[in-house]
């Protein structure tokens, strides 16, 4: 089929229009990923008579990711993960 200048507009505005749709679900996607996400706490944006729960709340996720990242640098399997970061918060 020989293309003509008619013919090669169309699927210029075909894949155009794929690229936007692709690149719109590729940030949609990557930032309702980072949303749920667990924020660390900060005590200072809390009322004042909750600020001691929420040190507290920071103080354990702190150390969750610490025992995570540990997990992630000794190379632990999956299956072993939940175990060996129950370990490391105990101590």
């Amino acid at each position: 089929m020989i293309r003509t200048p008619q013919t090669a507009v169309p699927a210029r505005r075909h894949s155009a229009g794929f690229v936007l749709q692709l690149g719109t679900i590729l940030i949609l996607v990557s930032w309702f990923g980072a949303s749920a996400a667990q924020k660390l706490v900060d005590p200072n944006s809390v009322a004042p008579e909750y600020r001691a729960v929420a040190e507290k709340r920071r103080a354990e996720q702190i150390k969750l990711l610490q025992c995570t990242k540990k997990a992630d640098e000794a190379k632990v399997l999956r299956r072993d993960r939940a175990a060996h970061i129950s370990e490391c918060l105990e101590k």
